[in-house]
């Protein structure tokens, strides 16, 4: 059962990475190239999100971004 365990930690973590990978290129890409993707948008709607929480949003960023620390 941990071996199973492990290799899934093991996985989502590779798969973390290949996504945050893709966002910086998305990212990039939307710079140079006027956000053909919509990342830069996307993103830009997820921070609105948080904003219009009020406090319930800034204690929601401050815990993922604790969160992201602790990795």
């Amino acid at each position: 059962m941990k071996n199973a365990l492990d290799f899934v930690n093991k996985w989502l973590g590779e798969l973390t990475e290949l996504l945050k990978t893709l966002i910086v290129f998305g990212l990039i890409t939307g710079i140079l190239f006027d956000d053909y993707f919509g990342v830069i948008a996307g993103i830009g709607r997820v921070v609105g999100q948080f904003g219009d929480g009020g406090i319930a949003g800034l204690l929601a960023l401050i815990i993922i971004a604790l969160w992201y620390q602790k990795k």
